[in-house]
């Protein structure tokens, strides 16, 4: 574990083949708030121009190519390449934590062999990212949270699946807070993010379209708040009509 004195160091691994360019920038944002990127390495085949558009950025996030050519139709080398790393940078013993860039599922028993090393390890990958992969990490963000804002746009087209609001969140929150159990029924919404963070790895206020799990919480309608003076904000399940009325006899 990282000592108090200094940020947990990070190697960040990225699989070029499987996560767009376009996510580079909310990438070392997120990854900064966790820690220090000591290493940035991205790997991938870079002879043609499939990869442009990360080559393009390299220098501007220092981050070192490694260039991989599939010898055999069929292998790919990117991945043997980049599992070989971690297994170095992982027994050099120099880093708290590994940054798993990719929505590919080969990649779990990797981070699941990390893990059991003692070593965190935080996924990053699209949300059709198959959950075994998500489930490995300590914590999995969605590459969809970090993407740059789009321009105002038509309404999403009805082929279009809608992306997911802020009601889709409300069955998770519930059991946070159910296994936080309090006796008056109030948490500590510090609190109730960590145990988001036990039950569901990927879970991000982002993916409901709030920046804050406090915004997300009152956006749902569903949940009393309140914030006592001098202490965080607290929270718990708005009664029912029934309930109230049995409270009252």
């Amino acid at each position: 574990m990282a000592s108090e004195t200094r940020s947990a160091r990070l190697a960040v691994l990225i699989d070029a083949d499987n996560v767009s360019a376009r996510i580079a920038e909310g990438l070392f944002e997120d990854i900064a708030k966790i820690g220090e990127a000591s290493v940035r390495r991205i790997y991938g085949d870079f002879s043609g121009t499939r990869l442009k558009s990360w080559a393009d950025i390299l220098p501007r996030h220092a981050i070192i190519p490694h260039h991989n050519v599939a010898n055999t139709p069929g292998k790919n080398a990117t991945d043997i390449a980049l599992v070989i790393d971690a297994m170095d940078l992982l027994h050099s013993g120099r880093f708290d934590g590994f940054c798993l860039v990719s929505s590919d599922s080969d990649f779990t028993r990797l981070a699941s062999r990390i893990r059991e090393h003692g070593t965190d390890v935080y996924g990053f990958g699209e949300r059709k990212t198959p959950e075994s992969f998500r489930q490995a990490c300590l914590r999995f963000i969605y590459t969809e949270n970090l993407l740059p804002a789009a321009p105002d746009r038509d309404p999403t087209p009805e082929t279009q699946p809608l992306p997911p609001q802020p009601k889709d969140s409300i069955p998770i929150l519930r059991r946070a807070i159910t296994l936080l159990d309090e006796e008056d029924g109030w948490v500590g919404l510090s609190a109730v993010g960590s145990q988001l963070g036990k039950l569901a790895p990927d879970f991000d206020p982002r993916t409901y379209g709030h920046a804050k799990l406090s915004d997300l919480v009152k956006k749902t309608g569903v949940f009393e708040v309140e914030l006592p003076k001098g202490k965080g904000m607290r929270i718990r399940p708005k009664k029912s009509p029934k309930q109230k009325s049995a409270a009252k006899k």
